[in-house]
């Protein structure tokens, strides 16, 4: 077995520290416009990003990694989130209201919801739908069952199916032939791994099995997409290694990942920053530039209580 060296906390919290920096100084980027909102096939693509961004602010709260400039940029995204983005949680309310069995308000509450944040209005017309036969024969894929579930459980609600059997109809689950991962089956991977650790918080809610599994395949995967340069999914893979009982954090892979940053914060999905116009520019690289975040916040926490140096 291959020994690496862990990458150190300095070069793990700064990647953190520039992609906070590069949100917050694009945070304009993450409003709904009136066409989304009056859509709703774009209001849900454009609330998703608002969604992650609430995910990974919770994150540099929960891991207590952050420096008092951090910690301050993260409250105060997360009320812009709050108070700006979704009118209070008034736009989960509609969106509720016009699509009651779309999933999408639940999953993005539940953050907020976790962080003392409340809209009664938006939790008993989700009561609705969920005391339905159909919430529960929603059709859609093995991994999103999970994050609905993993959503219910966060706000303390009754689940609405077996966590088990959802994480037993998954690829990670069923511990698939390692050789056939594709980009859109290690993406599943990983959000298989976030939703059963509860995006980190959890390590050890990672059956023993799958932890074992992904100890021995995981470091191949990253490597060779690290090797194809695709620094999105290579971050997710980072986030996955930072959520094992034990986690590799591997020093090579991080300084590749940390050397594809540029100086603004900014973390480009595959090879090189885009250019072009800037609105344009942020819908492509908002979302691995929230991973770095992520990944940087889970991994300087599992460092330092490792005692790394």
């Amino acid at each position: 077995m291959t020994v690496t060296t862990p990458a150190p906390p300095a070069l793990l919290h700064t990647v953190g520290d520039r992609a906070l920096s590069w949100l917050d100084a694009h945070r304009d980027h993450f409003r709904l416009t009136e066409t989304d909102l009056a859509r709703g096939d774009a209001l849900v693509e454009r609330l998703k990003p608002i969604g992650e961004l609430a995910i990974n602010m919770r994150m540099l709260f929960r891991e207590g990694v952050a420096g008092s400039r951090q910690r301050a940029r993260a409250g105060s995204l997360l009320d812009f989130a709050w108070r700006e983005l979704l009118d209070g949680g008034g736009v989960l309310a509609m969106h509720q209201h016009n699509e009651p069995f779309s999933p999408v308000s639940l999953e993005i509450y539940a953050v907020f919801h976790e962080l003392g944040y409340r809209h009664p209005g938006l939790e008993a017309a989700l009561e609705t739908p969920r005391r339905t036969a159909t919430w529960q024969a929603l059709e859609m894929a093995p991994t999103r069952r999970l994050g609905v579930l993993n959503a219910e459980r966060r706000m303390g609600l009754t689940p609405s199916g077996d966590f088990a059997e959802a994480l037993a109809a998954t690829w990670l689950g069923r511990r698939s032939e390692p050789w056939t991962v594709h980009l859109h089956i290690a993406y599943d991977i990983t959000h298989t791994v976030f939703h059963l650790t509860n995006w980190g918080e959890d390590p050890e809610g990672i059956p023993t099995p799958l932890a074992e599994y992904l100890e021995l395949y995981l470091p191949a995967w990253a490597a060779d997409w690290a090797e194809l340069e695709h620094w999105d999914l290579l971050g997710e893979l980072l986030i996955v290694d930072a959520c094992l009982p034990r986690p590799g954090l591997d020093g090579q892979l991080w300084e590749r990942y940390a050397a594809a940053q540029t100086e603004s914060g900014a973390v480009p999905v595959h090879g090189r920053m885009p250019q072009g116009d800037p609105s344009d520019v942020f819908d492509i690289v908002h979302h691995p530039t929230l991973v770095a975040a992520f990944a940087s916040a889970m991994a300087t926490s599992r460092s330092l209580s490792a005692g790394g140096v």
